[in-house]
Parts: structure tokens; sequence; C-alpha cells
């Protein structure tokens, strides 16, 4: 869909918009849909989506543009970087024994001529580090770490799908949500000088 298109089908909403059946307003908002649907942040589905708005609010994104599901990326800023945001945590929803595993997935994605491709520039991984369960709350970013790459060191890694954190850590430092956008900023500029 085109983004004129879409723009006229899809519009920004405030959360008040009301359900109505034969133009007769139902006592349901819109914002009763997303406190039912969207309350835990700490879903994996919904960690991610959370992750991609996160790092928007830190490079400055304007959010009258709609979020685009099937985008061939994340997020574009003010300069034309594109970015691919993923996300992990230790903590999930469901109960646990132990923390989880962390890794990213980082597969390419399939053309129709049967070839891969990334099209972002960077990666941003973000990482809900926190592991005090009764303490969780990914609004905190504090409780959040993240990691910045090029999509050429990707391109490079000998596994093209996923990637773990002892890899990721030996590649780059991470970074704070403070200092995010700089470092985008940083690698990206790192990798066109190469």
């Amino acid at each position: 869909m085109n983004d004129e298109l879409r723009q006229i089908i899809v519009s920004t909403k405030t959360g008040e918009e009301q359900l109505s059946l034969n133009n007769c307003l139902l006592n349901y908002k819109l914002l009763d849909f997303w406190r039912w649907s969207a309350s835990d942040l700490t879903s994996n589905a919904l960690r991610g989506i959370f992750a991609e708005f996160i790092v928007g609010t830190a490079i400055g994104v304007d959010f009258r543009k709609l979020r685009e599901e099937w985008a061939e990326y994340d997020i574009e800023d003010e300069n034309g970087i594109k970015i691919e945001v993923k996300s992990a945590a230790y903590i999930q929803t469901w109960k646990q024994k132990a923390y989880s595993t962390v890794s990213f997935s980082i597969k390419s994605k399939q053309l129709a001529d049967n070839t891969s491709t990334r099209h972002a520039d960077v990666y941003v991984f973000c990482l809900l580090k926190h592991k005090i369960q009764t303490e969780l709350d990914p609004t905190k970013l504090e409780q959040w770490a993240f990691y910045v790459l090029s999509t050429q060191t990707i391109n490079n890694l000998p596994n093209k799908s996923s990637i773990g954190l002892s890899t990721l850590e030996k590649l780059t430092s991470a970074t704070n949500y403070s200092q995010l956008k700089h470092t985008i900023q940083k690698i990206y500029e790192q990798n066109e000088i190469l």
C-alpha cells in the first residue's frame, strides 16, 4: 500500500474514539481496547513493538507518521538512517525456572527473486536487562541496554540468523537511552567511511 493511500485509510487515533452500532455510541473507547490488548509490555510481540517506540523516542521520530508493520525496516531517523530494532529480555511473561537466554534474530528478508537482503543501515538490539520480576517495568528506560551494530558488521557474521548476547558484547558495548541517538549516528557514520 502506498503512503498516500495508507494515510487515507489509517489515521492517528487519540484513544477517545468510541465503538458504535448503527450510529449509536457504545460505552467502549479505543483506549479500552489498547488497555486490554497492549498493557503487557513484557510479552514477546508487544515488547518488540515497544522497543521500536523507545528507539523512536530516542531519535526523535515524528509519531504522526504511523508505524508500518510490514516495512523493510522499523524506523528511519531525520537524516535518513534506516534502523532495524530487535528486542530480548531475561524475564518473560510466563512462569520461568531460569532466566531466558538472550538471543536476537538477524534473519535477512527474502525477496521475490529468492535472494535475501537487509534493508536497514544499522541494527539496535534492545535488551530489557532487569532481572527482578517484581520490579520489572519496561517503561523505566534504565532497565534497558542498547547495542548498536552496522548492517555491514551483521552481514559479515558467520551465523546470519541470530546473534547471542556474548557475541554482541564482543562486537560492541552497551549504551544507555540518553546516548542512543548519538551512538546510532556514530555507528552509521563509521560504516559510511569504510
